[in-house]
């Protein structure tokens, strides 16, 4: 059996980061890609959605998890708003969300805790 060539794995990834971010998201991020982040597009779908998502060795309500505790823990609060949104897309709840802030505060620190919990109320006061 063949190895899956880049482009089939681009495209699996498209269909996850689709599922997983939603269409508006993504045909969003896909039109302002420019000559410099073009390439930086295509990197991400094939490894971040195409190699990562796509294993079979987690559900993608637990990758939201070890994400969000990933972006948490690393303070990139740019990217925690749309992953609540994909995390809520992946079937975790609300309440599931605020145990995986409160279990950050106590090995992330409480100042992310607490800026979290704000853009995750942000998201739950916008969609739900």
């Amino acid at each position: 059996m063949a190895s899956p060539t880049l482009q089939d794995v681009y495209e699996a990834g498209m269909v996850v980061r689709r599922e997983v971010l939603g269409e508006t998201h993504v045909d969003r991020a896909t039109a302002a890609a420019t000559s410099l982040t073009q390439e930086f597009q295509t990197l991400i779908t094939q490894y971040a959605w195409g190699t990562i998502w796509t294993r079979p060795g987690l559900a993608r309500r637990d990758r939201s998890i070890a994400v969000l505790t990933a972006l948490i823990a690393r303070g990139h609060h740019e990217e925690l708003e749309m992953h609540v949104r994909a995390a809520v897309r992946n079937g975790l709840t609300v309440a599931e969300i605020k145990e995986v802030i409160l279990q950050t505060a106590i090995y992330c620190g409480v100042p992310d805790a607490n800026t979290a919990f704000r853009i995750a109320q942000q998201v739950f006061d916008e969609d739900l």
